[in-house]
């Protein structure tokens, strides 16, 4: 591929549509609830940040993510279509996230398992403690803190 001109914005009216073809065209899709439009669009609306990734207009990437533009900065999604993976649009769109919602956040991602090598690659550090509740699951009983 050539050498796209991404431009880079902040995009909170990034419309359900769009944003679902990226997340098939990048793979994350599969990882993703796609076929649950009125989730999605929820997903979108209750995005704190969200940067795109554009060329020539068409939707290339995108990063959703949720902040208290203070202290944490969880990157929910992180996708750049397959055609444009490898040329530095996925680093480009975690810095843009990380300087929107503030650079003293501490910027957090779940990576998908076909990414773990990744962010590495990119000064993303492991961290070894973290901790999911699945969706529709409750605390088990058991001691109290």
């Amino acid at each position: 591929m050539s050498n796209p001109q991404p431009i880079y914005s902040l995009e909170p009216g990034l419309g359900a549509d769009e944003f679902i073809d990226v997340l098939e065209r990048s793979g994350l899709a599969e990882r993703r609830p796609v076929q649950e439009r009125e989730r999605v669009e929820a997903m979108l609306r209750n995005a704190d940040v969200l940067v795109t990734a554009r060329v020539d207009g068409e939707l290339i990437g995108v990063a959703r993510s949720l902040t208290d533009f203070s202290f944490c900065t969880y990157l929910s999604d992180l996708a750049v279509d397959r055609r444009f993976q490898g040329l530095g649009i996925g680093r480009r769109l975690i810095d843009e996230t990380h300087e929107a919602a503030g650079l003293r956040t501490t910027l957090i991602l779940l990576a998908a398992p076909a990414a773990r090598t990744y962010y590495p690659h990119v000064g993303m550090e492991p961290h070894d403690s973290c901790w999911i509740l699945p969706p529709g699951r409750r605390l088990k009983d058991g001691p109290r803190d």
